[in-house]
């Protein structure tokens, strides 16, 4: 029951993002970026985890510098929107941008 109110709240922010964005589309990007879904996970993983700190802690870490690949995702999208290419070729160039960070992202956390 617990993973189906979890999943359902997921859900209802996604789709609350997405009805604001049709009228107003840079409120629903701040609400989609804003710190929700990770005060969520880790509201979620403190209640599962109250006895483990570190898993706290490395949470934490690891959204502190996934800010990185998540700032160069949205600004590959956005020079890539402003070139006018196809939404395709978008979300391809900003994933791929996304995982080269990524990967870098976790070889410097190690």
């Amino acid at each position: 029951m617990q993973f189906v109110i979890k999943l359902a709240i997921s859900v209802c922010i996604i789709i609350f993002c997405t009805q604001i964005g049709r009228k107003f589309p840079s409120l629903a990007g701040l609400i989609a970026t804003m710190p929700l879904t990770g005060a969520i996970v880790l509201f979620w993983l403190y209640s599962a985890n109250k006895d483990d700190q570190k898993i706290i802690i490395d949470y934490s870490q690891g959204a502190l510098w996934g800010l990185v690949p998540s700032v160069l995702f949205f600004l590959t999208a956005y020079l890539c929107f402003r070139r006018n290419l196809p939404l395709e070729a978008v979300i391809g160039a900003c994933f791929g941008v996304w995982l080269l960070a990524a990967v870098a992202h976790q070889w410097f956390l190690r």
